[in-house]
């Protein structure tokens, strides 16, 4: 399968630099390995943000990380239900806004869901990211060399930057060095 492999910018430099976890995986269960390491730092009321192109790898990154918090359940991308629950060690909401426009997205009851005990994951939080609290995780999954090769920039903002040394440690072995390119 062949993708788009269009330039990007990763986080090098500035005030947002030290937030920045710059991971490199080479294969989907490696992704998800990655997704299950972070599930492990989570807390009820967490919310993670994901963004990367159709096909990067959203939806295995939630697979990966539902499975770190225990859910037994097959895990498939909200596309068009746009929200899925879970059950695992906390429970799981997965969104999928990619088709909503930021008026819709209020329709989804989105600040009941993250006032609750849940850790909510969004399929591409990152266009509706000026909703949302400032508490949060932001994960930019971005292909890179070979067809499985993801470059995956995982930031901490708000209160997730007192987990920042504890994340650094559970993903060591996927850190990747600062001059990781995608081609």
């Amino acid at each position: 399968m062949s993708h788009d492999r269009r330039p990007y910018r990763l986080v090098r430099s500035g005030r947002y630099r030290d937030r920045v976890i710059l991971t490199r995986t080479a294969a989907a269960a490696e992704t998800a390995q990655l997704a299950a390491a972070v599930a492990e730092m989570v807390r009820p009321r967490d919310l993670l943000l994901l963004s990367g192109d159709l096909g990067a790898g959203k939806t295995t990154f939630t697979q990966g990380f539902g499975r770190g918090l225990g859910v037994d359940e097959q895990i498939t991308s909200p596309t068009f239900t746009l929200v899925r629950s879970y059950e695992g060690r906390l429970s799981l909401f997965h969104l999928d806004v990619y088709r909503l426009g930021i008026d819709e997205v209020a329709d989804l009851g989105l600040s009941e869901l993250l006032d609750g005990d849940a850790v909510t994951v969004i399929e591409w939080g990152d266009t509706i990211a000026p909703l949302l609290g400032a508490d949060r995780l932001e994960v930019r999954i971005h292909l890179a060399e070979g067809d499985d090769d993801r470059l995956i920039e995982i930031e901490t903002v708000g209160s997730w930057a007192a987990r920042d040394r504890a994340l650094r440690a559970a993903l060591a072995p996927w850190i990747a060095d600062e001059d990781s390119t995608p081609c």
